[in-house]
């Protein structure tokens, strides 16, 4: 076994898993629904923040709190914790970026009470500086919630070190992809998915440890001949177990992504040394682009992707689309438009944590990958 299954082994691990062990160690445990929640706050509470998005399975309990057309990521998160699951966690912020995130905020506060709910109330219009500041008043609020939990005061200079450090990471992320680009061989779909989920679920600092390692066992390895297809994805998740290994049975080699679940938590980096720390996690908000789930008037999103594409020399795009999400299926239409003018094949693959059966998004994944 080469040093790099030992690493990426040491990846493989469960959302509960991690909370179990976390609490064992005696830390507090802070919950993140998707998407864009300031970690950096939790971190310097010296509590753990980690990214609970969903789980595959069939949609139980939630059934009573939503109908059911809602994105199972919603229902599914739900569902861990009207089970009991999620128990062990201290709190869960819950930022309100979409209308499904709004209505699970107010359904875990009415039904899941031993897990208070950490609502974040952003201002969309985020990149005006009303925007900004309206924005950092929500992390002030969210501030002094984390410090009754954990029961000390949040200091300004331990969030410039928690920002520190994730930036740290957002790079050594930002190395990663770059490399699995090259080493598709190596880095399988399913292997690529293990390393952007399981930064969610780790301390940072133990996560960057092992992330730089790997990262330098694969800069030692020469660049791989990739005898496949290679593909940019774009989507909110992209981790089903079911529908990468229909990519790695067809050889599409993820090159680079737009995922909000992958590249969205590494893509930008937050301003350090700034003086006013909470100020600075507010004005990454607003720095960031091509975000389905962020208020986007130019709709920038389509051209990053081309961009992506182009850097990479891709043969194409998977778009990814979460059943129900009515954010991304708004942004399809006008990409496909953009994508067919840059004349990049692609193609729609419907996404759904509820799913056991494959075959249709086989056949289409097959035919996509003939055709490029």
């Amino acid at each position: 076994m080469s040093n790099i299954d030992v690493l990426l082994g040491k990846l493989d691990v469960s959302l509960l898993g991690q909370v179990d062990k976390y609490v064992s160690e005696g830390k507090k445990v802070i919950g993140c629904a998707p998407v864009y929640t300031p970690e950096e706050l939790v971190y310097a509470a010296g509590m753990v923040p980690i990214g609970v998005w969903g789980a595959e399975g069939e949609v139980g309990l939630s059934k009573e709190y939503f109908p059911a057309f809602y994105a199972a990521i919603i229902l599914r998160l739900m569902d861990l914790g009207l089970e009991g699951k999620l128990d062990k966690m201290s709190g869960m912020i819950i930022p309100g970026l979409s209308d499904g995130l709004k209505g699970l905020s107010q359904n875990w506060k009415r039904a899941i009470k031993q897990v208070p709910a950490l609502y974040i109330g952003y201002g969309q219009n985020r990149k005006i500086e009303a925007g900004i500041t309206y924005n950092e008043k929500q992390y002030i609020k969210l501030r002094g919630q984390l410090e009754e939990i954990a029961g000390c005061k949040i200091e300004d200079a331990k969030v410039e070190e928690a920002i520190v450090l994730y930036n740290k990471h957002r790079k050594a992320m930002q190395e990663f992809s770059s490399l699995a680009a090259s080493h598709l061989n190596t880095i399988t779909p399913i292997l690529r998915a293990r390393v952007m989920t399981s930064a969610f679920l780790f301390d940072k600092a133990e996560h960057l440890a092992i992330l730089e390692e790997l990262n330098k066992e694969l800069k030692a390895l020469p660049e791989e001949k990739f005898a496949g297809k290679k593909v940019v994805t774009t989507g909110i998740l992209a981790n089903s177990p079911g529908m990468l290994e229909i990519l790695d049975e067809y050889k599409l080699g993820i090159v680079d992504d737009n995922i909000n679940h992958e590249s969205g938590q590494f893509d930008y980096l937050v301003d350090e040394g700034t003086g006013n720390p909470v100020r600075a996690l507010s004005k990454w908000i607003s720095d960031i682009e091509g975000s389905t789930l962020l208020y986007d008037p130019e709709k920038l999103r389509g051209q990053i992707i081309i961009d992506k594409v182009k850097k990479h020399q891709a043969d194409g795009v998977i778009y990814l689309m979460t059943k129900f999400s009515d954010s991304d299926e708004f942004d399809y239409p006008i990409i496909r438009k953009e994508l067919e003018n840059a004349g990049i094949l692609h193609i729609l693959v419907e996404v759904d944590q509820q799913m056991t059966n494959f075959e249709q998004a086989k056949t289409a994944l097959q035919t996509f990958a003939d055709m490029i």
